[in-house]
């Protein structure tokens, strides 16, 4: 039988803070909810028939990495 999962999880942390690291927990948006979805299609709308579009979307070329997926 493997050892309970308490001590384990405090020996890691304990191993890692020994790394210099410390744990962070963050909240994030769920993108998978279809509340995320048409909040993101109602701002990509909105960005889109902005008479600034094309000044905001060469903004975000020049400050965007390039990467390929």
């Amino acid at each position: 039988m493997t050892a309970p999962s308490k001590p384990r999880v405090e020996a890691h942390r304990r191993k890692r803070r020994a790394e210099g690291l410390r744990p962070v927990q963050i909240w994030l948006p769920d993108t998978r909810t279809d509340a995320f979805r048409a909040e993101a299609r109602r701002q990509s709308e909105a960005v889109a028939k902005s008479p600034t579009e094309r000044e905001d979307q060469a903004f975000i070329d020049a400050v965007s990495d390039d990467f390929e997926v």
